[in-house]
């Protein structure tokens, strides 16, 4: 049964009028960051459109507070999968930002970049400028790393980005048990190497969440050429031949039109953009035409190449304390809280994980292909509260899976929601992977001082053993990690939505700037490289309108 977005009541200015330089559709990660840049220039006028709402809940800014925000339907667009056969058919919930700021409003907070043949692989697919060295300006420029500035890193950007204040007994034995299973420590996986054991750095300042909203969009609203519109839901690009000239969006249960003299700029997210275009009438011909769209301009690569991080939960009871000790009660929960308010430290500060690994699943193999996320607690589902004993999680996940699925929407009403067909472990490499990824965990978990404190193995537990019954793990006891990415694919192949400069092929004056555009997924958490795509482009976008004033 298909669902609808719900329509809402509240209005946060009046219907956009007339005409804008620019509108950009999606105040989420990318979105805030382009309305920032690209309004500093006061010459052109811009207008941003978001589905969602502000970011006034609480628990947006707790850094925690992404157990209380995520599967809400007033802050998450509550995505669900469909069936899928590589994980026993299971439909999967992927939590998508609904909110200023969107998933960067709701994530984990962990910042991580990626690594060097991420994108220097994209340059050599014929992405001009696009390689690594061209990139790391860029996430140097958003940065305000606490650190300080050096050649990997920037101090003057306005997103903070800090290292974790929480230090747990399991967590520093499990950063031992790596060392001593050959893996080396890197007290920075976003620097020179990536390659190691360490702790995660997360995107918070002073105990708070730094959402792109509070970094990029709060201080550019105070700018007279930049509009913002909340609870704007676009239903469809508006075309004139082969040129893309504004944006219909439902508010309020009113339907609006807005003009760009520009460009208009789709930054809704690897599920949000490929829709839109969609529905629209951008994309395979075939597909359009079963759902009753007419096809205005065919592009068949349109929410195909679906990629995602899937990781494998492994939880290992302990005698040790964890966190599940220090939450699972009310009065602890009240002293928790208590600490938080008064000093803002403590277990509310926590990132969805604290400690990474990037190493490989086997032997051979030229840089990191798996990464693990190890929580210092446990539980089945976050919502659901940790678990009645000591315990924490070892999730791994494969770094470039090769697996592909897709967005499809199965309406002409763009507030229905796309099929979702993620296609996990439908390759052999994956499902290899997957299967040596849970023997490092084991690994990991067999070396001192770690195993001195391990009493058993939960999930998946001692009777998963021969490859067969640790593949059937893997498909049992996995979750996505909320990745998406790849559906507009940036190229020149048949399946490429847009350019290098991120214009969508055959159309002039559209672009797509988020997560949708990755070639292939990076090597990590993609909430820092779809912050660095929208610093690119706005600069691509500024010098395409610096040579548009020049030829006149």
């Amino acid at each position: 049964m298909s669902r609808k977005y719900g329509d809402f009541a509240m209005h946060s200015k009046t219907p956009a009028q007339g005409a804008y330089d620019y509108v950009i559709v999606g105040a989420g990660s990318a979105g805030c960051v382009l309305a920032n840049r690209i309004s500093e220039d006061p010459g052109v006028s811009v207008l941003l459109l978001e589905a969602g709402g502000a970011d006034w809940n609480p628990w947006i800014h707790v850094p925690v507070g992404y157990f209380k925000t995520m599967h809400n339907p007033a802050t998450d667009w509550c995505y669900l999968t469909d069936p899928d056969e590589g994980i026993k058919g299971r439909q999967l919930q992927w939590p998508r930002g609904k909110v200023l700021g969107g998933s960067s409003s709701l994530n984990g907070l962990l910042y991580i970049r990626g690594q060097r043949e991420d994108y220097d692989d994209w340059a050599a697919a014929g992405n001009v400028g696009w390689g690594y060295d061209s990139v790391l300006p860029y996430f140097k420029k958003s940065e305000c790393q606490e650190r300080g500035a050096d050649e990997y890193h920037g101090a003057d950007g306005p997103l903070h980005v800090s290292d974790l204040r929480l230090r747990r007994e399991i967590a520093e034995r499990f950063i031992e048990a790596a060392k001593v299973a050959g893996i080396p420590e890197n007290a920075d996986v976003n620097g020179a190497t990536q390659e190691g054991v360490g702790y995660f750095q997360q995107t918070s300042y002073k105990g708070f969440r730094c959402s792109t909203a509070k970094a990029f969009l709060r201080p550019a609203l105070k700018r007279h050429n930049l509009t913002l519109i909340k609870h704007a839901h676009c239903q469809r690009l508006l075309l004139e031949g082969k040129r893309v000239v504004g944006v219909e969006y439902r508010q309020g249960g009113q339907t609006n039109r807005v003009k760009a003299n520009h460009e208009v700029l789709l930054s809704s997210g690897a599920i949000g953009s490929p829709q839109i275009l969609q529905c629209s009438g951008i994309g395979d011909p075939g597909h359009l035409k079963k759902v009753g769209v007419e096809c205005l301009h065919e592009l068949a690569g349109v929410g195909e190449n679906l990629q995602d991080h899937l990781q494998v939960r492994l939880v290992f009871k302990t005698r040790c304390r964890t966190l599940n000790d220090e939450v699972r009660h009310p009065l602890m929960k009240l002293a928790v809280g208590t600490q938080y308010v008064l000093t803002r430290t403590g277990p509310l500060t926590l990132a969805a994980s604290q400690v990474c690994v990037f190493t490989r699943s086997r032997e051979g193999l030229e840089r990191p292909d798996i990464q693990f996320h190890m929580q210092p607690l446990s539980s089945d589902k976050p919502a659901e509260g940790v678990h009645p004993f000591s315990a924490f999680t070892a999730s791994v996940c494969q770094l470039r899976p090769t697996s592909r699925g897709s967005i499809r929407i199965i309406s002409p009403d763009a507030g229905v929601y796309p099929s979702i067909r993620p296609n996990y472990l439908s390759t052999e490499e994956d499902c290899r992977v997957a299967v040596d990824a849970i023997k490092v965990a084991r690994r990991i978990a067999t070396q001192a001082p770690l195993d001195e404190v391990i009493t058993d193995e939960y999930v998946p537990g001692p009777d998963y053993q021969s490859d067969e019954q640790l593949l059937d793990a893997a498909r049992q006891f996995s979750q996505t990690i909320y990745h998406p990415a790849g559906t507009c694919k940036m190229g020149h192949d048949p399946l490429a939505v847009v350019d290098d400069r991120l214009r969508v092929h055959g159309l002039e004056g559209l672009r797509v700037v988020d997560a949708s555009i990755m070639p292939v997924i990076v090597s990590g958490n993609t909430n820092a490289p779809t912050i660095m795509i929208a610093e690119k482009a706005a600069d691509m976008i500024k010098a395409s309108r610096g040579a548009s004033r020049g030829a006149a």
